[in-house]
């Protein structure tokens, strides 16, 4: 049996879980673009996946016009996470379309932990996630649903998973800074939410200077989760993160 925090991805609205990413034309209605970042902490959904301490993460991806897409990302995560596992991977496909201000999102994640028992510990995510994009306001609702399967287990068969967030970016005129907070709830009992529900919540920023990005943010929970060091993973905290875009 797997030791999974992944408690209360990716994706927190705070810097700490996603890497910018300029995108390349290569034709045929096909881009690429790629992107790295340093965290002072990566959290998911909340909740710490190394032990508070830093994290680099890089992601690369591939859309066509049409509005399917794929993407791998990836982090390095402490080994309490998955069964000793230093790494997490997310595979990731989906389509996206925009019609006027109203963008649509549907795909799914499959999260792999490199070295921590495969099965026990990878799971699927599918997401569905609707946008509205008022001026330099969005608003952003997802719905992350895993059903259930062996790596959710808290011991009463194969648990699901549920998880409901929205999100709120407003990019402040004539300036390279985006404000941002979200509101998160995820449904238990599993090991995503440690076996019980609960409520994370984020406040931050963002300054883009050409491919760089600055991003700080405040994040707390209602969960309580100590890690083997002693640790609170779930605690609030202030994340800090640059990433670069190529």
């Amino acid at each position: 049996m797997r030791s999974k925090l992944f408690v209360g991805v990716s994706a927190v609205i705070a810097a700490s879980n996603a890497a910018p990413a300029a995108a390349a034309d290569l034709g045929n209605g096909l881009t690429v673009s790629g992107g790295a970042t340093l965290v002072s902490d990566y959290r998911f959904r909340g909740i710490s996946q190394t032990n508070r301490r830093p994290a680099l993460q890089a992601t690369f991806g591939v859309a066509h016009e049409s509005g399917f897409y794929t993407s791998v990302w990836g982090s390095t995560i402490s080994d309490y996470v998955a069964s000793g596992a230093d790494q997490e991977i997310d595979f990731i496909a989906g389509y996206r379309r925009t019609f006027g201000g109203t963008t649509i999102d549907v795909g799914a994640t499959y999260y792999y932990y490199p070295g921590s028992g495969g099965g026990n510990s990878d799971f699927l995510e599918p997401y569905v996630s609707l946008a509205q994009t008022l001026g330099p306001v969005t608003a952003k609702a997802t719905v992350n649903y895993a059903p259930s399967q062996a790596a959710l287990t808290v011991g009463n068969g194969n648990e699901d998973n549920l998880y409901l967030a929205g999100d709120l970016s407003a990019a402040i005129p004539t300036t390279p800074i985006t404000l941002n907070a979200h509101l998160g709830h995820s449904f238990g009992p599993s090991y995503l939410t440690i076996g019980d529900e609960y409520t994370d919540w984020s406040l931050g920023a963002t300054y883009t200077l050409s491919a760089l990005t600055f991003g700080l943010s405040y994040v707390d929970t209602d969960a309580a989760f100590i890690t083997p060091s002693g640790r609170n993973a779930s605690k609030a905290g202030l994340v800090a993160s640059v990433g670069v875009a190529f």
